[in-house]
């Protein structure tokens, strides 16, 4: 029988006889806590990823004490479940206050305990629990075996807290900056497992000494009561930086659009290149240096050779079975396939529903799209593995340009959280490496086609024409940074497979990405269907 939400016994103003040291066991201040007030403060929050669902009833899975001395706040796992039948996790950790400066919209209940009025807020609001959590981790012990485990990392040297505040707005998660120099991530939505990017983050900087990730320093996990290590928090290094990737490469190829009148160029004549033809910088023809300039080009062999460093470090373990490389084999490809057509009906199904609102260029692309469906469902069937030779290893996972750091001429990877949509489980089973790098390539792909939607009219050209030049830039893009990423590759024995087994899985991890991003831009943002239905139908028309 399916549970039902229940009633709230008490009315406001909410008024306990037990203290704050056991509220969470008092079963009225549970029947109150889980019914409206929760359900109310957690859909206004920017972190709860349910909205899109019918939010059925709320429970509380578990909850744990963070406390040091006299100071206690607790944890809580609540278990979210929808009309839809499925459920979510998230933690909220809580604190009890009686300041009034806390504005309205930080309260998640007013209440009186053993005659003390004020509030219940999200802990991560009070510089005190803040603090707490930093001297805890701070101080914590090797081979904590209590539920609640605080690790500290060697990186982590001695200091004492001075001051914390917000990074600021994010989606998902909520980060914390310590002393100018580090960060606290708390997750938001947790899962029965170590989270991913506490994972990687921690077996690369740790073990591997990957210098170009922010160093891991720390993190707080709790054992529950089904002994599942669960994630709540990851402490990280701050890296000083110039912004994402994504913001430099727009500056970027805006440069380059403007150099199209500046130069005088003219498109029908710009000199082009395969797809996947691997480039050194000496190879690429002196009418493009010229047009896009020398230095875009010596940035991505960085980025390229940083990308590389990852996998060969993700590649060059042979005794934690989480990390060690594997051959291609009949269950992965069973699971991939399974996975790729069901997202491709998913998607499929978008296009269908929003065919109304396409228009121009984009709208001719969808009914190409629709008329080869049935083509692009044969090459996602069209995997073999006993055709592959190359190594699958742990990878990134959600690889675009917004992951990765700008410092001076330098890049720093991070956020090894994974695909949003996929469970935990599906986060870290191995692909192969060139996985990340087609999710690489179809963001400088969206790099291209945004400077060209948000700043095309300043440019003298037809769209026509910065379509065609924007897909000559893409190619070159391409081609210097696989020549560095596959040189590097295999000057460290890192097996990426064969010439064309490499071109084989760029296209089809290309053509998966750009599936998945269909299905959000038909949603979400229609006018930019046309950069994933570019992306689809150029792989599908490549004869490389």
């Amino acid at each position: 029988m399916p549970k039902k939400k229940q009633e709230t016994l008490l009315q406001p103003p909410y008024v306990f006889d037990v203290g704050w040291e056991a509220l969470l066991d008092d079963p009225a201040f549970i029947k109150v806590f889980l019914s409206e007030v929760l359900e109310d403060y957690i859909l206004r929050q920017r972190w709860y990823g349910g909205k899109s669902s019918k939010l059925k009833y709320i429970e509380l899975h578990q909850y744990f004490r963070i406390q040091q001395h006299d100071e206690l706040y607790y944890g809580l796992l609540l278990e979210v479940n929808f009309e839809e039948a499925f459920y979510q996790h998230y933690f909220l950790p809580i604190a009890f206050v009686s300041d009034e400066s806390f504005a309205q919209k930080d309260r998640i209940l007013s209440l009186s305990i053993e005659g003390q009025s004020g509030f219940i807020i999200d802990a991560t609001n009070l510089e005190a629990f803040r603090k707490l959590v930093f001297e805890r981790i701070l101080t914590s012990l090797p081979n904590d075996k209590t539920s609640v485990r605080y690790h500290r990392s060697t990186l982590f040297s001695d200091t004492a807290y001075i001051s914390s505040r917000f990074m600021g707005l994010e989606q998902s998660n909520t980060s914390i900056i310590y002393n100018d120099n580090s960060v606290i991530k708390f997750f938001r939505r947790i899962y029965a497992d170590k989270n991913p990017d506490f994972e990687m983050s921690q077996f690369l900087s740790e073990k591997k000494g990957f210098k170009n990730i922010p160093a891991y320093l720390g993190s707080i996990s709790f054992i529950d009561k089904d002994n599942d290590n669960i994630t709540i928090a990851l402490l990280q290094q701050l890296v000083p930086n110039q912004g994402d990737a994504w913001e430099f490469m727009l500056k970027e190829v805006d440069k380059v659009f403007r150099n199209l009148e500046n130069k005088h160029i003219k498109v029908s004549q710009l000199p082009t290149t395969q797809m996947f033809q691997r480039l050194q910088i000496k190879d690429v023809p002196p009418e493009i240096i010229d047009w896009a300039g020398l230095s875009i080009f010596l940035k991505l062999q960085v980025m390229a050779r940083r990308t590389a460093e990852m996998h060969v470090a993700l590649g060059s373990e042979f005794e934690d079975t989480a990390f060690t490389p594997k051959h291609f084999n009949s269950d992965y490809e069973v699971w991939l396939k399974n996975r790729l057509l069901y997202q491709f009906q998913n998607r499929l199904n978008s296009v269908e529903n929003n065919l109304h609102k396409l228009k121009g260029r984009a709208a001719d692309l969808v009914k190409e799209f629709m008329e080869r469906k049935n083509e692009i469902r044969r090459r996602f069937v069209a995997f073999d593995w006993t055709k592959l030779k190359g190594e699958r290893i742990r990878v990134h996972g959600d690889f675009h340009l917004g992951q990765i750091l700008v410092k001076d001429d330098d890049f720093y990877l991070l956020d090894f959280e994974g695909e949003p949509e996929s469970t935990i489980r599906d986060r870290k089973v191995k692909h192969p490496p060139l996985k990340d790098v087609a999710g690489i390539f179809r963001s400088f792909h969206y790099a291209i086609y945004a400077t060209i939607f948000n700043n095309g009219d300043k440019y003298p050209y037809t769209q026509e024409e910065l379509f065609k030049a924007g897909e000559v830039l893409y190619k070159f893009f391409i081609g210097v940074f696989l020549e560095s990423y596959v040189t590097l590759i295999q000057e460290n024995n890192l097996n990426i497979g064969y010439h064309q087994e490499r071109i084989f899985i760029l296209k089809y991890c290309m053509l998966e990405k750009a599936v998945y991003e269909l299905g959000y831009e038909m949603n979400s943002r229609p006018s930019w269907a046309v950069i994933p239905l570019e992306g689809i139908l150029g792989i599908i028309n490549d004869k490389n």
